[in-house]
């Protein structure tokens, strides 16, 4: 048997291979980890910074387990961006990769012929994959039959105590148990805090060597800039980004804020591009490549470019604060790869704390709407996500990460056509989940408190991520606080008069709704398929979350409700919208409002005499019973419910008319008024409102 000299030797000669450097050797912990896999054949947690060189661990012991005669490495990645790096990286020391995932899927069987034939070193699959039904029952079991590592990168997304939480991955339990003995296990992540790195090492088995080390960054250079108004921040950024080393992403909390971001800078003449999840796959592929290569200046993005994205970026800056030190880190840890200076700017924002409220309302659900959810499968059998969303009142995001939940602890199951009950007995862990949520607020304040510290941010940081080489003494000398980074808080007046009206322009369009949702049938309702006789693309003045009139129009629809007339200020914003829109219509018909009738009425009135159109009647409340917002978070419930409460009450010419409303929250309540006027005779339905959530 080869000696622990013998194989660190060999590792170290693929190690030089993998990253093209004849005078590379291995760190302690990643040979120490690499022992663990293919010496020991235990299982390893290894949670080191961003750049350490976690995929070297499970590239180097894939090839010594290869050598050895084992079966391929798998590794469970999230992101297509994370693939596509792994792949290059491993094709450069000679090992054959490749990936099964929602894009290729006319490429599984050819790749699983190619693995059981043996000329796969690595198969990197997405946790989504874990419960596509033919694939755990057809491809997974020979998979876990037959590998010869198992590889779970970010790790961290196994625990619900972490930042970014995926059912998916809880599916990796399922899989650690059918693994055979003696299969060793690598978990790795750069984000995960004491409490996080025990639930996952507890989840991998409890003899896991967990290795923890450093998570200094010593290329970053952390600041925060305070400006006071939307339209100072925008400034700063057109002001500021050429002043930015290299190429770089600006993180915003929002899609709509990435949109109005890279619009305004690239008209102040920056090589930007937005970037989100509702961004094409083929269209982020292009955008992830010229930002690699320094081809644009930055990327504009949500947290969707994220783990994985592997470039030596110079920069990054957030318009707005993530809602934990956590998230913070693994976002700012894509600047300073393989270089050796880079800049992290975080521009706070008044209405982060909103934004925040608004994800943690996205949290599991309650008790008894998860009990209806598992009666209504046990009397349907099987049923798709559409026909629950029919009987269930949660929106089809909700309910699928709520099924998906559900399926990991036994007590329903995805099967071919949907999902079924599997009749096991399932306890809600009410404690757990406040147990997260108060964790969650917990990191929320020290996301506050990070902005205002006066100690070393990059402490900060380490701290909250309770790196175990950080005491109260450290000090980064990189930081602002540090006196490491100067960062100017000067913005043109210039900048500022050109930022104001960008953000002042009103105007969004409004798309119609297109498809009936699915099972409406099962509701007593006689729809289905496209939507006939819709609106036209209508306006709002902004999107609640919209940096301008976002604030204004926040303000205006706060809860409790209060009803007032319209604000002169989005009196203004109508007039500039009309004007850029220029309506042609014979009639306007008002939505009724319970809880702002002076708001909808004054709003009807001021545009009838503006445009000096009749108002020719109301889609009006009939059944006060159906309170206002019922369904609002599943479409199904909510097509119900409007054509419960609403019942058109109008002389409706033949002609264009316009239906006007205060908010537009899920496009339904407009959708069934304009069906109604198109049926009374109305040639064309032109929806505006004052504020749009979609």
């Amino acid at each position: 048997m080869p000696t622990a000299t013998d194989v660190r030797a060999e590792a170290e000669r693929h190690l030089r291979s993998l990253v093209g450097r004849d005078d590379a050797v291995l760190y302690d912990d990643q040979w120490a980890a690499i022992a663990a896999l293919v010496v020991d054949r235990r299982r390893s947690l290894v949670v080191q910074r961003t750049g350490w060189g976690k995929s070297a661990v499970y590239f180097v012991a894939t090839l010594l387990l290869r050598a050895e005669h084992a079966g391929p490495t798998v590794i469970v990645s999230p992101l297509l961006a994370l693939m596509r790096n792994q792949i290059a990286a491993a094709e450069r020391a000679g090992i054959r990769a490749v990936t099964i995932n929602s894009t290729n899927a006319e490429q599984w069987d050819e790749i699983q012929a190619a693995v059981n034939a043996g000329e796969v070193d690595v198969l990197l699959v997405s946790p989504e994959r874990l419960n596509n039904p033919g694939f755990r029952d057809e491809v997974l079991p020979r998979l876990a039959a037959t590998c010869g590592l198992l590889v779970v990168d970010e790790a961290h997304c196994i625990s619900d105590w972490g930042h970014d939480f995926r059912p998916d991955y809880r599916r990796i339990r399922t899989l650690l148990a059918e693994l055979p003995a003696g299969i060793p296990v690598l978990a790795t992540t750069a984000t995960a805090n004491a409490r996080v790195s025990a639930d996952v090492a507890e989840q991998l088995g409890g003899d896991t060597l967990v290795l923890r080390g450093s998570l200094d960054r010593e290329s970053l250079r952390l600041g925060v800039v305070r400006l006071p108004t939307p339209e100072q921040r925008l400034a700063w950024l057109a002001d500021h980004l050429d002043d930015q080393p290299g190429s770089g992403i600006v993180y915003c909390l929002t899609v709509a804020a990435t949109q109005q971001v890279a619009d305004h800078l690239r008209a102040r003449g920056h090589d930007v591009a937005a970037y989100s999840g509702q961004t094409e796959p083929t269209e982020r592929l292009v955008l992830e490549e010229q930002l690699a290569s320094g081809r644009v200046k930055a990327l504009v993005a949500t947290s969707a470019l994220g783990m994985g994205f592997d470039a030596p970026l110079g920069f990054v800056v957030n318009l707005g604060a993530p809602q934990s030190p956590v998230a913070y880190y693994q976002q700012v840890g894509r600047a300073g790869r393989g270089i050796d200076e880079a800049t992290v700017v975080l521009l706070p924002q008044q209405e982060d704390q909103d934004i925040w409220a608004y994800f943690a309302s996205l949290a599991f659900p309650r008790e008894d709407q998860v009990r209806h959810t598992l009666r209504v499968l046990s009397e349907e059998g099987i049923a798709s996500v559409g026909t629950l969303e029919t009987l269930v009142d949660l929106g089809r995001s909700r309910l699928e990460q709520m099924l998906k939940v559900l399926d990991v602890d036994g007590a329903v199951r995805r099967v071919r056509g949907g999902w079924e009950a599997t009749g096991r007995e399932w306890t809600y862990d009410a404690d757990r989940y406040e147990r997260v949520d108060q964790a969650r607020k917990r990191e929320q304040r020290a996301m506050l408190d990070y902005l205002d510290t006066d100690q070393c941010r990059m402490w900060f940081l380490r701290d909250q991520l309770d790196d175990p080489d950080v005491d109260e003494a450290t000090r980064c000398g990189r930081c602002d606080t540090c006196g490491g980074l100067d960062l100017s808080t000067s913005v043109s007046d210039a900048a500022v008069v050109e930022a104001r009206t960008r953000l002042e322009r009103p105007g969004v369009v409004v798309e119609p709704r297109v498809m009936w949702p699915t099972a409406l049938g099962k509701l007593g309702l006689d729809l289905s398929g496209r939507i006939k006789d819709n609106a036209v693309p209508g306006r709002a003045v902004a999107r609640l979350t919209d940096l301008g009139h976002g604030q204004a129009l926040r303000e205006l629809f706060a809860e409790p409700a209060t009803d007032q007339r319209v604000p002169e200020r989005l009196v203004r914003a109508v007039i500039e919208v009309l004007h850029d829109w220029r309506p042609h219509v014979d009639g306007i018909v008002v939505v009724e409002s319970a809880t702002r009738p002076t708001l909808t009425a004054d709003l009807a009135d001021g545009l009838a005499r503006f445009l000096k159109k009749p108002l020719v009647g109301r889609w009006a409340i009939v059944d006060p019973s159906v309170e206002p917002g019922r369904g609002a978070m599943n479409s199904a419930q909510r097509v119900a419910a409007v054509t419960r409460r609403y019942r058109l009450e109008a002389d409706v010419p033949p002609g264009p008319v316009l239906v006007v409303d205060d908010q537009v929250v899920t496009g339904w309540t407009v959708t069934l008024a304009a069906r109604a006027l198109r049926e009374a005779g109305a040639t064309e339905v032109l929806p505006l409102a004052l504020a749009c959530r979609v």
